[in-house]
């Protein structure tokens, strides 16, 4: 498997690590141990300690980037694209989602916080844009 194989493997893999670990015990714990209906975890109206909805954007926010990496993993991996700088821009994809992610789950989000997420973000999208054009290139 390529590295980007690799980090992607490790995007989805963080996705699910991040409903586990976050929603999952919330939800799971009030469900199994408080006798809370399941029906009353609604998806349009999110309730619940700060964190438990700050969790739930966090994953929401990898399962919205999961596909784009996803397409651009396949492309790359469908033109045979090696490289040191396919490597390295994969590797900080998942780096910064990861990051992003922890930031937005362990810290009340006040504008500091907010900014360091959107750093983190923005990397992410540098890094997937210069995947696309390396593809494009390389696949004209």
């Amino acid at each position: 498997m390529t590295i980007p194989m690799w980090m992607l493997l490790g995007f989805a893999t963080w996705t699910l690590l991040l409903l586990m670990a976050t929603v999952g015990v919330y939800r799971w714990v009030r469900i199994l141990f408080s006798n809370i209906p399941i029906a009353s975890f609604r998806s349009d109206q999110l309730e619940g300690e700060d964190w438990y909805r700050r969790g739930t954007r966090a994953h929401a926010n990898c399962v919205e980037n999961l596909p784009v990496f996803g397409a651009i993993v396949f492309v790359i991996s469908a033109l045979g694209i090696d490289g040191p700088a396919v490597n390295y821009l994969s590797i900080f994809v998942l780096t910064a989602r990861v990051c992003q992610s922890l930031v937005h789950v362990s810290h009340v989000q006040t504008d500091t916080f907010v900014a360091v997420r959107f750093t983190f973000f923005c990397v992410q999208l540098v890094c997937f844009l210069a995947l696309i054009v390396i593809a494009a290139c390389y696949g004209a």
